[in-house]
């Protein structure tokens, strides 16, 4: 059985290779679905036909009729024997306009149903009956009789009354634009009685008519509060300072046409130029020129958190000095944090003045006491000490502050802030003072505190000072120097009443 299959397989093959040989083509038979659709293909083709031989007629009939309509023609070309600059022939030849062809006509008005007359509209107007029965031939006191009129709604029947606003913008006067207007015709006497609405209340509250009372300095209080707390003061000291301008000012009368935040503010920015207004002296230079005719070398203590600029603020101080004459030395406390002897090293170098370092992992105070013993050696004039930046809740570098400085008793101690706290700064100076006093070795002697601030990155703040505010209302003590810039000659003087202007604009 297997070899019969076998056989008739190959017998197969060989028919179907001869075949292949030979290459005939046996027909393909076509099922009727296949010649259904190609007869309605080409049916379809032949009236696609027909329809396109229609349209071609029928735009040759359209065009024919319009020619013989009158429509448009191709102008003819100027031929070379006839006159282009002859208007008249041209003229002539013109086709003239059909004056058979419908005019077009414009844009009718639009008609409303149910739309008002102009007699009824006249018919609702009352302004001209109640003019008629008032006797009134003219209408030109309306306008002051409608005036007066609300006039006593709001104001009264007095004999003057407040015509301006106030312009709370203007950081100039910041006062209420207030005008005198004459007293009212002799036909109030026939009004009625006087009515007190809100705005009269504000009236007799800016004229002179009691004295100022808690309640009435308030509002204009918390606006300014607001307004410090904006320029990065801190809310405690912006409230204290709004509550002790608040206190003086209770009981005092204000003149005729006075706001009351003209007589506060006045007062604010007295106030604020009595905070920034240094109570000690701020002239370093003289300090140091007094203790070289003692013949000893003046010290400063730089101290503050970390990274507010307490290394790059003393050797700017250090490049102010000697630009006034001042050998300056520079001693290197700042046993703690890696790369600080380093630093300072750079800086001395750049500014040619001599460091004293011990390297690290040593006592800061000792440090510090070498480093004074030193410069009186070499008689320098001021001895710049750079010490840890810290922060107020480690205990073990307080207690090394506060041991290197009642160990050395420096002539100056120089709190180094950022311009860019707010409450922080608070806190901050707060808790060294404290330190100082707590962790002092010797509780006997009256113990050294803060006695100035150098503010830092004060060019990075805008008009945002709070936080010269803030400090020197918590210390009491001044702002020796604000630093405004990367090189040694960005250290400025606070302008107290430049401060004072931006905090109250």
């Amino acid at each position: 059985g297997r070899s019969t299959s076998t056989e008739k397989a190959r017998s197969g093959s060989v028919k179907q290779g001869r075949s292949k040989e030979t290459g005939a083509k046996k027909p393909v038979a076509r099922t009727e679905q296949e010649e259904l659709a190609i007869k309605e293909e080409q049916e379809k083709e032949a009236r696609e036909e027909e329809e396109r031989k229609k349209n071609l007629e029928a735009m040759a009939a359209r065009r024919g009729a319009a020619v013989n309509a009158g429509g448009v023609r191709k102008p003819k070309a100027v031929r070379r024997h006839d006159n282009p600059f002859d208007l008249a022939a041209l003229a002539s030849k013109a086709k003239k306009p059909d004056t058979t062809a419908p005019v077009k006509k414009g844009k009718q008005k639009t008609v409303w149903p149910n739309a008002i007359t102009k007699e009824e509209a006249a018919d609702l107007d009352y302004s001209n009956r109640a003019k008629k029965a008032n006797g009134a031939d003219d209408d030109s006191g309306s306008a002051e009789d409608k005036d007066e009129g609300i006039r006593k709604e709001y104001v009264g029947d007095g004999p003057e009354y407040m015509n301006g606003d106030d312009d709370a913008e203007d950081s100039e006067s910041e006062e209420e634009e207030l005008e005198d207007e004459s007293a009212p015709s002799a036909n109030s006497s026939t009004a009625a009685p006087k009515k007190s609405g809100f705005f009269s209340n504000i009236f007799k509250t800016l004229t002179g008519n009691k004295a100022l009372e808690k309640e009435d300095l308030a509002p204009v209080m918390a606006q300014f509060r607001q307004a410090l707390m904006e320029k990065n003061v801190a809310m405690e000291i912006a409230e204290q300072l709004c509550e002790s301008v608040s206190s003086t000012l209770e009981g005092k009368k204000l003149a005729t046409f006075t706001s009351v935040r003209s007589l506060v503010k006045p007062a604010l920015e007295e106030a604020l130029v009595r905070i920034l207004t240094p109570r000690r002296s701020t002239d370093i230079l003289a300090e140091v020129l007094r203790a070289k005719e003692q013949k000893r070398p003046y010290s400063i203590v730089f101290m503050g958190v970390n990274g507010v600029g307490k290394s790059t603020n003393l050797a700017k101080v250090c490049f102010w000095l000697k630009s006034q004459g001042i050998k300056c030395m520079i001693s290197a406390c700042d046993t703690f944090r890696a790369g600080a002897v380093e630093q300072l090293r750079v800086h001395a170098k750049v500014l040619d003045a001599p460091l004293y370092e011990r390297g690290y992992n040593r006592d800061p105070a000792a440090v510090a006491k070498e480093a004074i013993n030193k410069a009186r050696e070499d008689g320098m004039d001021c001895v710049l000490i750079d010490t840890a930046g810290r922060m107020q809740n480690n205990e073990p570098l307080m207690r090394a502050l506060a041991k290197l400085v009642h160990l050395n008793n420096p002539d100056l101690i120089l709190f180094v802030g950022e311009a860019l706290v707010g409450n922080d700064a608070v806190d901050q100076l707060k808790e060294f003072n404290k330190s100082l006093v707590d962790y002092s070795p010797d509780s006997s002697q009256s113990p050294r505190l803060i006695d100035g601030i150098i503010l830092t990155k004060f060019d990075t703040i805008d008009d945002k000072v709070g936080a010269a505010l803030s400090m020197v209302y918590t210390t009491g003590q001044p702002i020796m120097f604000v630093g405004c810039g990367q090189t040694y000659k960005d250290l400025r003087k606070l302008n107290v009443k430049t401060v004072t202007k931006v905090l109250l604009k």
